[in-house]
């Protein structure tokens, strides 16, 4: 019984001196266990090869080894953790803080590749400080721009480019917009235009297709000296004119060129012509503003030749010349919301020079605005040209102390020697209706004086008010050989036209153009 007793308590013994053993052994395997737990939840954020000690760190991981020589900045906070990087910077900003929009050092990057579409000129070395010759950067700019499919060639504000006279060649690949937000200007005057340059042309747009001058910049012609020159009208002994050098450069002129725009821009002292169109098609001229001085001699504001489908809307013109000037081969031209004046008016020729053939027709001004001018709405034919004007609409404009408001002159002469001729250029269906304001009373309020042997045909008024500027002498207008009639009453009366049209005429209006 007692041997029993001491076989259990030694049994005894030896199970709670087990127990005790194989407890204190499982202990450093429970921590462990613990530890990779831990782990195994860090290991979503972080790469499998940090170091275990970054576990324990509120901070963002340290990159892995292979991505610790690359020159990035440092890992931005986590709330900015989904905003897109700059690029590296260069190896000496490496230790730099980043900055995640840092402002540029020069001024802001256009563009001047085939990607981004728009080439700025200072790209191509333009200075833009008014003395600099910039032709070369433009020309490059030029070349670029005309072989991307869309492309904008920028000229910026606040600088003034100078460039020499120079031929922007087309064709070009696509849509092309020349963007003028700054100042343009030439050389200073004849003395400082190269020999080797025309002095007839300043810029030239040729064989370009879907082109765009638009902005809102400047032109600045420099034009003063150039109109000084010895051989202008009005200068010279008691005004004549004195022998000499002559020409001068036409301000901005599109050759041989279709689907234009010209919008927004301003145009100033040009030396000649502001805008000259040849042997252009669908142009669209709105919202521009040329000024030159009242005595600037042949300033043109806009002429057009052998040029169809045009619309010029919505722009000022103030110059030497004629506003606008229309010459042979023109047809589809609609004028529409003009204020022109001081000038010469807005003119339909001349036609007809040196015994040539001039045709032009369907053309309407209307809605527009003639101030403090020497004629309102002119037709100029020189005697000995051929051909025909037809289809002219004068629509809703009004006089303010024009001289001459309304004109047909087909003894057109810029001298007294003008010898009188038998052919002419036949005027024919042309439409004055609601014509009003007032006139200068040096000159009849109407003249219409026509070729002794082509009498013009078919001319009709209607709602015509004009009135003496000052006092109240109304003058009478004055015909000579005009045919037409009177759809109503006018001020003043106009009793000098003939009725129907001559015999002679009808059998061969069809042979004139």
């Amino acid at each position: 019984m007692s041997c029993s007793r001491l076989s259990i308590l030694v049994f005894c013994t030896s199970f709670l001196c087990f127990f005790l053993y194989t407890t204190q052994a499982r202990w450093p395997h429970h921590a462990k266990h613990k530890h990779t737990h831990s782990h195994k939840v860090s290991a979503i954020s972080e790469p499998p090869s940090s170091p275990p000690v970054s576990a324990n760190l509120s901070e963002p991981t340290s990159p892995p080894p292979e991505a610790s020589n690359l020159l990035e900045p440092p890992s931005p906070p986590p709330e900015a953790s989904n905003l897109s990087k700059p690029p590296s910077p260069p190896p000496e900003s490496a230790n730099r803080p980043p900055t995640l929009s840092p402002e540029p050092a020069n001024p802001p990057d256009y563009g001047s590749d085939h990607n981004s579409g728009v080439f700025d000129v200072r790209k191509f070395g333009a200075v833009g400080d008014g003395i600099t010759d910039d032709t070369d950067a433009f020309k490059m700019a030029w070349e670029a721009a005309c072989q991307v499919d869309s492309a904008v060639i920028h000229v910026p504000y606040g600088f003034k480019f100078m460039i020499q006279s120079t031929i922007f060649t087309g064709p070009c690949q696509g849509r092309l917009q020349f963007q003028v937000d700054g100042t343009l200007a030439p050389p200073d005057g004849p003395d400082s235009w190269p020999q080797k340059n025309s002095k007839r042309q300043w810029l030239v747009f040729y064989r370009i297709s879907m082109m765009s001058l638009v902005g809102g910049g400047v032109i600045d012609g420099k034009g003063e000296k150039w109109w000084d020159l010895p051989c202008k009208p009005h200068k010279g002994i008691n005004g004549t004119t004195l022998p000499g050098h002559c020409d001068s450069p036409i301000a901005v002129r599109f050759f041989m060129s279709s689907n234009l725009t010209v919008q927004g821009l301003r145009i100033k002292n040009s030396p000649q012509f502001n805008f000259r169109f040849d042997n252009c098609k669908n142009v669209h001229i709105k919202s521009i503003h040329i000024t030159a001085p009242a005595l600037s001699p042949n300033t043109d504001g806009i002429h057009i030749e052998n040029t169809n489908n045009v619309e010029l809307y919505d722009s000022v013109i103030s110059n030497g010349d004629d506003c606008i000037s229309i010459g042979s081969g023109c047809y589809d031209v609609d004028i529409r919301n003009v204020t022109c004046g001081p000038s010469h008016g807005i003119s339909i020729g001349s036609l007809g020079n040196h015994n040539s053939l001039a045709c032009v027709s369907n053309i309407t001004v209307r809605d527009s605005v003639i101030k403090v001018s020497d004629n309102g709405v002119r037709i100029k034919t020189w005697q000995g040209g051929s051909g025909a004007v037809s289809g002219i609409i004068f629509s809703n404009i009004h006089m303010d102390n024009v001289r001459n408001p309304i004109i047909i002159d087909q003894f057109y002469c810029l001298t007294k020697e003008c010898s009188n001729q038998t052919s002419a250029v036949f005027v024919s269906d042309i439409l004055y209706e609601n014509i009003k304001g007032t006139y200068n009373i040096r000159s009849p309020p109407m003249h219409f004086a026509c070729s002794d042997s082509v009498p013009c045909t078919n001319l009709t008024l209607s709602d015509v008010e004009l009135l003496p500027a000052q006092g109240d002498l109304v003058l009478d207008p004055f015909c000579w050989n005009a045919y037409g009639q009177l759809q109503t009453l006018t001020i003043p009366p106009v009793s000098c036209l003939m009725e129907g049209a001559p015999r002679s005429m009808l059998d061969n209006v069809m042979d004139y153009c």
